[in-house]
């Protein structure tokens, strides 16, 4: 069975809800081993500009194998 517009919506809403999480606590402990020290803001600010970049690239990978699929 095929997944209805709604779900898939709600999927996608959830994935980069759960990666900006991820990528928010990966930051807050990675950064301290490299000397950098940030605060919650910061990482909550970076985490921010790193999804957008993340939705980006998947975006522009589908359209471009869309794209060479229908070649």
């Amino acid at each position: 069975m095929k997944q209805s517009r709604a779900m898939s919506l709600v999927e996608a809403v959830v994935n980069v809800a759960i990666g900006y999480g991820f990528a928010v606590v990966t930051q807050i402990l990675v950064f301290p081993i490299f000397g950098l020290h940030t605060t919650l803001a910061q990482n909550l600010k970076m985490g921010a500009v790193f999804t957008v970049v993340s939705i980006a690239r998947s975006y522009v990978l589908r359209r471009l194998f869309e794209a060479i699929r229908v070649r």
